[in-house]
């Protein structure tokens, strides 16, 4: 199976070693050190105890690998519609795109069955580009657990975790997924194939909606987030919001909001992507976490004043710090 991992970072490399080594015909869409680490020494992985090393091919012109037969977005949400044409060679009539990305995907209301079949969301996919040039019948969907960090240029070290849902839009388990996710079993990642794919992205993205922007403005880890009374209340009314919008689009969440927030909160002395993301001075993940549920609250008709509220503050620290 032909792969193309387009964003071999953290993420992105983690996939790529462990792929390569289960047979898996790997190519890596980089740029700068990381990727000229990897041109010169391959891509090492850090996990166990052991250092595993692949010298797949790496690039940043994604015109020199052809036709794929699955691609791997591992970007950040909000850089992908910045590269739809450089990813057009890439792909062919029969490839398949899995969003291994945060948030609500650009694909969501494909095969979705309710009113708002067929829409695009302007918050994660603007224009509708993603929509129209990537294709929603050539995604599937993906929810990433890992954890996993650059340690170096070339260098991935493996935190925890393993798991990588996958699923259909539609929820069936075509040929496709079941082949897919048979790989990833192989690579050693678990991969279940869910027929409803949507219901785990949003257990995801309900965490992310309020940690991630709190942890932003008061630069707290999961730990005193969800110990403070305080940031619990906020955190906890963001979440009934964001959860009252996602049953109206027929999801259902298998944990309630307590056990949720209390999760995260066991995880510690956890920094979240959002906060890593300000104190690098890197463009903070807002829109396909945050603004995306306020825009299908607005689809739904839902009110969100507490997410309202935590989304100003959040966008106007982003861009006080030129980060959004």
């Amino acid at each position: 199976m032909k792969i193309c991992i387009y964003g071999a970072g953290a993420i992105g490399g983690y996939l790529g070693v462990q792929l390569a080594l289960a047979g898996a015909d790997v190519s890596l869409v980089a740029r700068g050190a990381h990727l000229a680490a990897m041109k010169a020494h391959g891509l090492k992985l850090l996990i166990g105890g052991e250092e595993r090393v692949v010298h797949p091919r790496c690039t940043d012109n994604p015109a020199e690998l052809g036709v794929q037969d699955v691609v791997i977005i591992c970007l950040k949400a909000h850089s992908i519609t910045g590269v739809i044409e450089a990813m057009q060679p890439l792909l062919g009539p029969e490839t398949r795109i899995v969003t291994a990305v945060n948030g609500i995907p650009y694909w969501y209301f494909y095969k979705h069955g309710n009113e708002c079949e067929g829409s695009a969301l302007e918050s994660i996919d603007p224009g509708g580009r993603q929509w129209k040039e990537l294709g929603p019948e050539r995604a599937i969907g993906c929810v990433v657990y890992p954890a996993t960090e650059i340690e170096a240029p070339g260098v991935i070290r493996h935190v925890y975790g393993n798991n990588f849902p996958l699923g259909e839009p539609s929820g069936e388990k075509s040929a496709d997924v079941l082949a897919l996710a048979a790989l990833f079993e192989k690579a050693g990642l678990k991969a279940p194939v869910l027929d409803n794919i949507r219901d785990e992205i949003w257990l995801k993205l309900w965490g992310n909606v309020c940690f991630n922007p709190i942890s932003a403005l008061t630069h707290a880890t999961l730990d005193v987030i969800g110990g403070d009374p305080g940031t619990r209340a906020v955190a906890k009314s963001m979440m009934v919001e964001a959860q009252t919008i996602a049953e109206k689009f027929g999801i259902r969440f298998r944990v309630d909001v307590e056990r949720r927030i209390e999760g995260a909160r066991k995880v510690g002395a956890h920094k979240t992507s959002m906060l890593q993301d300000l104190e690098r001075s890197r463009p903070m993940e807002i829109d396909p976490l945050v603004t995306v549920v306020q825009e299908m609250g607005a689809l739904s008709k839902i009110p969100t004043p507490s997410i309202d509220i935590v989304l100003a503050l959040v966008s106007q620290r982003a861009k006080i710090a030129e980060l959004y």
